[in-house]
């Protein structure tokens, strides 16, 4: 068995991830209607083969082929049907009958879980299911409406993989209105929904709806599935507040981050009021794909060499042409453009600056053990 592993190891083979809810049992549920048809279409087969075998001395092989033409009526002409006795034509003949009773019946069957159309759509949801699995990273975004829409857009700009869960009949249509790529169909407050969209294996999650009691159930519901599932690390929360007040609540049961929209305009308007040339300069740098300039905050690690070094020891602006413009500590104060003589402590995090190329480097930098082969003799 180690061998095997190794092997595996070796070759870069990994099992799938599985989901941890499994539609399985409901699809055997929703067969069960077939078991009937199948059991009659077995003994008529069985039936038959036996009949002709003793009525008309058949091998095997031709009873089982005479027998499966027969009750299925495609016809009469391969095997010796003219030589049957009386007998062998009046086993037939009630050979066809019941054949084709138990054939119509079975096709009955069929035609109304087709149309009643909950097989198949169980069948997709365990596919989406899998395929949420395979996520890792990703965001649980609560609630299709104007706020998912163009959150889903950004997000699929990064390649920021994400669920969407919505309690609405039609999810499977607006998924594919607005380009969703995967859709949970229940409550998103819901341990079974949040089971079902891999939240054990997510980044965070993002709850914008306009009622304040869905974002409230919402943190809350998250932050206890934390809890009873042992999640290591902490979450990140998004969510939406239309007042200070409501905003505050959020806050307190656990939201990371807060949106509250007459806020950002009024911060918006009052940028565009005092600075006009740099109104689109976030926009333009920050926010798009396609920009020059990548801002991040990247997390510091116990075990990382950089612990309890100075700012300026760690010549980040030589070797990943990088700046450090903020740094928050562990208990999660904020120090603006901090100067070359501050520790960088455990568990901090360092607001830097950069071309995507450099941030990209700096993160795989301070993740390692040893202080980088470029500062050796620094």
């Amino acid at each position: 068995m180690n061998l095997f592993k190794n092997i595996q190891k070796f070759l870069g083979w990994e099992r799938s991830p599985r989901p941890q809810v499994s539609l399985i049992s409901d699809i055997y549920a929703l067969l069960t209607p077939f078991r009937l048809p199948l059991i009659l279409l077995t003994m008529i087969m069985l039936l038959g083969t036996i009949g002709y075998m003793v009525l008309e001395d058949y091998t095997l092989i031709d009873a089982i082929f005479q027998t499966g033409y027969t009750f299925t009526t495609v016809g009469f002409g391969s095997l010796k049907e003219g030589e049957f006795s009386p007998a062998g034509k009046l086993f037939t003949v009630t050979l066809i009958i019941v054949g084709f009773t138990i054939m119509t019946f079975s096709v009955g069957v069929m035609i109304e879980i087709i149309n009643k159309g909950t097989l198949l759509k169980t069948i997709k949801e365990q596919r989406m299911l899998y395929q949420v699995a395979r996520l890792k990273n990703h965001y649980m975004i609560c609630y299709h409406n104007e706020y998912t829409i163009e959150v889903s857009k950004t997000l699929r700009e990064y390649h920021i993989p994400f669920v969407v869960v919505d309690p609405r009949e039609d999810m499977e249509e607006i998924a594919k209105k607005y380009k969703y790529p995967h859709v949970i169909k229940g409550e998103p407050h819901a341990e079974l929904s949040m089971l079902k969209a891999h939240l054990s294996s997510a980044k965070g999650a993002i709850t914008l709806s306009s009622n304040i009691a869905d974002n409230i159930a919402m943190i809350a519901s998250i932050r206890l599935f934390q809890k009873e599932h042992f999640v290591p690390r902490e979450y990140f929360l998004i969510s939406h507040a239309e007042n200070k007040n409501d905003e505050k609540k959020l806050r307190k049961l656990g939201a990371n981050s807060v949106v509250t929209p007459t806020k950002l305009t009024a911060q918006r308007v009052t940028a565009m009021a005092a600075r006009p040339d740099l109104e689109n300069f976030l926009e333009e740098f920050l926010i798009k794909t396609n920009n020059p300039i990548q801002m991040e905050e990247v997390f510091i690690p116990k075990y990382s060499w950089m612990v309890l070094k100075k700012i300026k020891e760690t010549h980040l602006r030589q070797i990943a042409s990088v700046s450090i413009i903020g740094i928050r500590d562990k208990s999660n104060k904020f120090f603006p453009m901090p100067k070359g003589d501050m520790l960088v402590t455990s568990e901090s995090k360092l607001l830097i600056i950069g071309t995507p190329k450099g941030v990209s480097y700096t993160k795989k930098i301070i993740h390692q053990r040893q202080k980088p082969e470029e500062l050796r003799f620094a």
